[in-house]
């Protein structure tokens, strides 16, 4: 089989694989268990997710990115060298591979990422800006001379950017996104009920009743946690309302980056995002209300794009196509 192109959405939550040709072929979660001893890798994706939180103490399940950049490296490329060979089997040659990464990481991290990469097996590693990929992933054609704002939120990292003529005019990137969401529930339950719950019943929260617009009906979810007076397992009854509460900071601090956003940009490119509206992308703006938010405090429409989750992975993907081009603008 010939050296494939590959475009991997290597998020903080989940790594999505793009084939050219085939389409989205690998979705998993980025979590690696390893031996704490021998230094092996036991598991990797779903199967070491379910371990999160679970494990004796000579495996250790984590989770190799943190806010969008590589904070294991050794394990971060153990994973993608376990994800490129169950993509490919086995190369004649070796893929070209293209990367997202968060817009506003350094010349270290971006280094970190091409090493991984090519030590896990690419013939050559690219990297594209989150932004940028979930623009293309959206559909919108970011080669015109006019101004499209996209808002990404992803595990690690909140990625926001005005893009107009194929690149990015103005950035931002905020540590605030789904895994941050997760830790504000996780407090606010500790707080409020003197519950101590872990991540993952915590994300269970944000995805069944999560929201930060007030619902018509309040929802409500049982969990399971540690009584923290007691230390017994204890089961309460959380309302939405209660989540609306618990997520209504970190909401806020996206809508503020928004904000700054839009303050930097050129007048003529902000009428036009104020005509097209803005665009979130990411698993991170299905939270309910969080669109309806942002449009409330920024007077523009916002749409989100259709297969919100995949449209960075589909955008690296599609980008995977002007991997020649990419090359002599470079030059």
């Amino acid at each position: 089989m010939f050296g494939q192109d590959i475009g991997i959405d290597l998020g903080t939550a989940t790594v999505i694989a793009y084939v050219k040709g085939k389409g989205i072929v690998l979705r998993e979660p980025s979590v690696v268990a390893v031996n704490n001893v021998t230094g092996e890798v036991l598991a990797v994706g779903h199967e070491a997710r379910r371990m999160l939180g679970r494990t004796p103490g000579n495996i250790v399940a984590t989770r190799p990115l943190r806010e969008g950049v590589i904070s294991d490296y050794t394990v971060t490329e153990k994973m993608l060298k376990y994800f490129i060979g169950k993509i490919g089997g086995r190369f004649l040659f070796a893929p070209r591979i293209m990367i997202c990464i968060p817009s506003q990481v350094t010349e270290v991290e971006k280094k970190a990422v091409i090493d991984a990469a090519s030590n896990a097996g690419a013939r050559k590693v690219y990297l594209i800006e989150e932004p940028i990929a979930a623009a293309i992933g959206a559909g919108i054609d970011i080669s015109k001379p006019c101004g499209n704002m996209i808002v990404d939120i992803g595990g690690g990292t909140t990625d926001i950017a005005v893009i107009s003529l194929g690149g990015s005019v103005v950035s931002s990137s905020i540590k605030v996104a789904g895994d941050k969401f997760d830790e504000y529930i996780v407090k606010f339950i500790k707080k409020r009920h003197n519950v101590m719950i872990g991540e993952r019943t915590a994300e269970e929260l944000k995805q069944q009743i999560g929201c930060v617009f007030p619902k018509i009906q309040d929802m409500e979810m049982d969990v399971r946690g540690r009584d923290l007076i007691t230390g017994l397992p204890k089961t309460i009854t959380i309302y939405s309302s209660e989540m609306m509460e618990a997520l209504e900071e970190p909401a806020m601090l996206i809508v503020d980056a928004v904000h700054s956003v839009l303050e930097r940009t050129p007048p003529e490119l902000a009428a036009d995002i104020s005509d097209k509206g803005i665009y979130m992308t990411g698993g991170g703006c299905l939270i309910d209300g969080l669109d309806r938010l942002l449009q409330e405090k920024t007077g523009i429409n916002v749409m989100i794009a259709e297969d919100a989750i995949s449209c960075v992975a589909k955008g690296t993907g599609k980008a995977l196509d002007n991997l020649d081009s990419m090359d002599r603008m470079k030059k």
